[in-house]
C-alpha cells in the first residue's frame, strides 16, 4: 500500500484513451493499482464497464485531456492516433503543459515521430510505450513494454509499469519502442505462420492430431508465445486474444517499412498473404487460425482423385 500511495502522488490523475481487448485490461489493472483513472471510448458502455472499478468516464477526449497529468492511448491504428491527437479539438491542443502523453498503440514510427514534435512544440511530453503480449498477460499484469521518446520522459512514468507489465525496455529516439513492437510482431506472425505449416506437414506424415499438437507444445522450439495458441488450437478453438487483422495491420506496416528501407523479408511476405487469406474467411478470429487454413488446406490436397 505505501509504494501505491507514493505513485499517487507523482501521478495525481491518469487518462486512458481506448479500451478494446487489451486497453481495457491494462486500464483497469491501472485503476485496481489504486490510480484514480479517467477513461473515454467512442463505446460509451465499456468506459461505463471500467466506472464500475472506479474510474471516471470522460465525455470525450477533450475533458480528458484537460484533467490528466499522465495520458494514455491503445487505440487501432495511426488513423485513429491521429484523429485522437491532432485538430483543433484534438487532445494535443486540450492538454496541460508538462503533461505526458504514454501512446500505447501500435502504428508506423512516423506517426509516433509526429506526435512526439507536435508536442513538443505545445509544451507536452510525449512517448511510444508499445505492448508486447497477450490479452491473459494484459489481465496478470505480465506485458512487456518498449519505449521509444525522451529518456528522461520515458524513466519518469516508469514507477506506473509495474501495475501493468513484467518488463520494460527504452529503446532510443521517438518511434524506436514501436519500431521494435513491428520486429517482436514480425517474429511473431512469421512463426505462427511456421507452427502452421509444420503441423499440416506432421498431419500428412500420418502423425495423430492431438499427440502431435500435444508434442509440439513440450519441445524447446515453440516459442512462450506461441505455446498457448497450441491448446486452443488443437480444440479448433480460434477464439481472438489477437485477431487476424489487428495481425494483417501489423504486417502491412512491417512490410511497408522493409520496402521503403529495402529490407528484403520474403519469409513475411508468405506469412502475411496467408494471414490475409484466413482474415478475408473471419478477421475477427485469432491469428493462429492459419493453422486451419494450412490442414484444411493440406487435407483438400491429399483427397483421392475422382477423375
Amino acid at each position: 500500500m505505501v509504494f501505491v500511495e507514493m505513485q499517487m502522488k507523482s501521478f495525481d490523475q491518469l487518462g486512458w484513451i481506448g479500451l478494446g481487448n487489451m486497453g481495457s485490461r491494462v486500464a483497469k489493472r491501472l485503476r485496481n493499482a489504486g490510480y484514480p483513472l479517467m477513461v473515454y471510448d467512442r463505446d460509451r458502455s465499456k468506459a461505463e464497464e471500467l466506472a464500475s472499478h472506479g474510474a471516471e468516464v470522460a465525455a470525450g477526449p477533450v475533458e480528458l485531456a484537460v484533467a490528466a497529468d499522465v495520458i494514455f492511448s491503445c487505440v487501432n491504428d495511426g488513423t485513429a492516433v491521429r484523429n485522437v491527437y491532432f485538430g483543433e479539438n484534438g487532445v494535443l491542443r486540450s492538454a496541460k503543459p508538462g503533461a505526458h502523453i504514454v501512446e500505447m498503440s501500435t502504428v508506423a514510427p512516423e506517426t509516433s515521430v509526429d506526435l512526439f514534435r507536435a508536442g513538443r512544440d505545445l509544451g507536452v511530453l510525449v512517448s511510444d510505450v508499445a505492448i508486447s503480449g497477450s490479452t491473459p498477460a494484459a489481465e496478470s499484469g505480465s506485458l512487456t513494454l518498449f519505449g521509444g521518446g525522451d529518456r528522461e520522459a520515458f524513466d519518469s512514468i516508469a514507477p506506473i509499469f509495474p501495475a501493468i507489465a513484467k518488463q520494460w525496455f527504452y529503446m532510443g529516439p521517438s518511434g524506436s519502442g514501436v519500431a521494435m513492437k513491428l520486429v517482436v510482431n514480425a517474429l511473431l506472425g512469421v512463426g505462427m505462420q511456421a507452427i502452421a505449416e509444420a503441423i499440416a506437414f506432421g498431419r500428412q506424415l500420418g502423425l495423430p492430431r492431438d499427440l502431435l499438437f500435444d508434442t509440439l507444445s513440450k519441445t524447446a522450439v515453440v516459442a512462450p508465445a506461441h505455446l498457448g495458441k497450441l491448446s486452443t488450437a488443437k480444440q479448433n478453438d480460434y477464439t481472438a486474444q489477437f485477431p487476424l487483422r489487428l495481425m494483417r495491420k501489423d504486417f502491412d506496416l512491417i512490410l511497408s517499412k522493409a520496402a521503403e528501407l529495402r529490407v528484403e523479408m520474403p519469409t513475411t511476405v508468405a506469412a502475411s498473404e496467408r494471414n490475409a487469406v484466413e482474415a478475408a474467411r473471419s478477421e475477427e478470429e485469432d491469428f493462429a487460425a492459419v493453422i486451419r487454413l494450412m490442414e484444411r488446406l493440406t487435407e483438400r490436397r491429399s483427397l483421392p482423385s475422382t477423375a
